[in-house]
């Protein structure tokens, strides 16, 4: 047992020597050389296993030169990786190879259609305001000239929260409207942009989410024909065609009211396909504000009065893109989203 151990000794000294001797550059050989004395079945872990056998005698000597082993393994190690330079960690790149391509996302094309409606109203005066997507009763309905038990209240299939009946998800951004007046008092000229709830099915020209965009000017002395205007503007501005009608139309929270067309045009197939042969193709809906909604506000319609209008962001995205399926909107294909990434 003497001379093994003895041998061993021995064995332990050209390890040292080896160690002593042992230089590269690369990662590869440096990590080939830790494996080799420092891996689960590496050398240093043989000799453990080894000193092990040795006679206690003799384990004081063996164990003190199995520790030099084991330093002067990790010393080198230290040496070699902190004597690498960062070329060579590139020994084996072409640096001269273009890199590899950034893949760039985009706007959705509901976003893009709302920055830029907003841009135009913004060049005339309207500042953007906001409001909560759950709403209560009175923001959402009450307020707007629309009490319990109102019929108009069926035009809007509502999803309401079973624990709360008086809280529901907003059918319109009209309710952002009513917040800013309670807190504002004329002349107010602003868009409320964002996501409105209907408990409608699901189809390719209905979908129970969807986005609206509505406006509000309050001032003393506006007329209709101030909102006729406005709204010519805009059509020029958005579609390039200045021509629009406005029919006589319903809604609680104003009054007159009305439907507004703009004329299409038929000059391809696919005009007289959307416009149903007519040229002319309903974009929103408008009216003067009704007195009643005023008063809920605080606001003297004796003294002030104004007009306000309203569109769903997704029927115009659908017109100004020639898409036909809503529901392309809510699935996130990117084959339809990139698309748009140069617009």
């Amino acid at each position: 047992m003497y001379l093994k151990a003895t041998q061993m000794l021995d064995k332990i000294d050209e390890y040292l020597k080896e160690v002593s001797q042992f230089h590269s550059e690369t990662l590869s050989e440096i990590e080939e050389f830790r494996i080799s004395y420092n891996g689960k079945k590496g050398i240093l872990n043989s000799i453990f296993e080894e000193f092990k056998k040795v006679p206690n005698d003799q384990k004081k000597a063996f164990g003190q030169k199995i520790n030099t082993l084991k330093q002067a393994v990790n010393a080198k190690l230290e040496e070699l990786k902190s004597g690498i330079s960062m070329d060579s960690t590139t020994e084996k790149q072409d640096l001269s190879r273009p890199g590899y391509p950034l893949e760039l996302g985009s706007r959705h094309p509901i976003n893009l259609v709302k920055n830029k409606i907003i841009d135009i109203f913004k060049s005339i005066g309207f500042a953007v305001a906001d409001g909560p997507e759950i709403e209560d009763d009175w923001h959402n309905f009450t307020a707007l000239n629309l009490p319990e038990h109102h019929p108009a209240r069926d035009m809007q299939d509502t999803f309401f929260i079973e624990q709360n009946p008086d809280i529901l998800l907003r059918t319109h951004t009209s309710s952002v409207q009513i917040r800013y007046m309670e807190k504002h008092q004329p002349p107010i000229r602003i868009l409320a942009p964002g996501r409105v709830f209907r408990n409608e099915a699901v189809s390719a020209r209905a979908h129970c989410i969807f986005h609206q965009i509505e406006g509000l000017y309050i001032d003393k002395n506006v007329s209709f024909a101030d909102l006729k205007q406005t709204l010519q503007f805009f059509t020029t501005e958005l579609f390039g065609k200045s021509k629009i009608r406005m029919r006589p139309s319903y809604f609680p929270f104003t009054e007159p009211s009305a439907e507004v067309d703009v004329y299409w045009g038929l000059n391809s197939e696919t005009d007289y396909r959307i416009t149903k042969g007519t040229g002319w193709l309903e974009i929103m809906g408008c009216g003067m504000i009704d007195p009643a909604v005023l008063k809920n506000v605080n606001i003297n319609p004796d003294e002030y009065n104004g007009y306000a209008f309203g569109m769903g962001i997704e029927r115009i995205v659908m017109l100004l893109y020639q898409m036909s399926d809503i529901r392309m909107f809510f699935e996130n294909d990117i084959r339809m989203l990139e698309q748009f990434k140069t617009l």
